[in-house]
């Protein structure tokens, strides 16, 4: 089965070497006998109705939010009709913040945000930075974790009720105090996670395959055979103990 990815501004938002997420789902899709077609959303493209199937927007610094804000703005309807009609969604950092309702620079100014998530980021003066671990339960009474790297200013606060992707066990998170780190909707997941994220966390990167295969067939999220990820268990692993040797926020 052919899955389609919808890659928004990746000229731009690719810092820390988040295309490596684009990398890690092609080669897992392929391994399972899956094509990832991954097709780049620029300035003035639009998001076609129906098309996508997981929609991913990495991270990047102040400037190059600022260069795509307004035009990922003028995108809101069509990201919101894509989550709405089961795409998923991967936004990282930069692009977990454009997706809440808006980025508050230092001095005051704004950037427009898409509003998939109930949050808002306002910068803070100390940059948050680290190896992170974290608990979280994607599927009920099914805990896992997810290990990775975070360095943001931004004070990302969730709406009340709003549901966070996991909980800090170690590192800083969405604010440094609430102890919650990125944030879901339904497929739709936001992390400031990077490293890039999914070689580490390798049932994540499965887990998202497996819900672009669901939007794609019109059915249920597929069970997948184990693959040998010795390799990237042990780099989960790595970074889970000097997340641990960290510490706290």
């Amino acid at each position: 089965m052919k899955i389609v990815v919808g890659h928004l501004y990746p000229e731009y938002l690719n810092i820390y070497a988040d295309r490596g997420n684009i990398a890690v789902l092609a080669r897992r899709a392929a391994w399972r006998g899956h094509e990832l077609e991954v097709r780049p959303i620029s300035a003035g493209a639009a998001i076609e109705p129906g098309v996508h199937d997981l929609l991913y927007i990495g991270g990047g610094q102040d400037r190059e939010q600022a260069l795509v804000a307004h035009d990922l703005a003028g995108k809101r309807d069509q990201v919101l009709a894509a989550a709405a009609g089961g795409a998923a969604v991967l936004a990282v950092c930069g692009g977990y913040q454009l997706l809440g309702r808006f980025y508050r620079f230092a001095d005051g100014e704004e950037l427009p945000g898409v509003g998939l998530f109930p949050l808002h980021t306002i910068a803070g003066e100390r940059r948050m930075i680290g190896d992170v671990l974290l608990e979280v339960e994607l599927e009920p009474d099914e805990r896992r974790t997810i290990a990775g790297f975070e360095n943001h200013a931004g004070r990302t606060k969730l709406d009340e009720g709003a549901e966070p992707l996991g909980r800090v066990v170690a590192g800083f998170g969405n604010d440094g105090e609430s102890g919650a780190e990125g944030c879901r909707v339904g497929r739709a997941l936001g992390t400031y996670l990077h490293g890039p994220l999914l070689p580490r966390n390798p049932w994540l990167a499965d887990w998202l395959l497996a819900q672009a295969l669901a939007h794609r067939s019109g059915g249920e999220p597929p069970s997948f055979a184990e693959l040998d990820d010795g390799l990237e268990r042990e780099a989960h692993a790595v970074s889970a103990r000097r997340a641990r040797a960290r510490g706290g926020r």
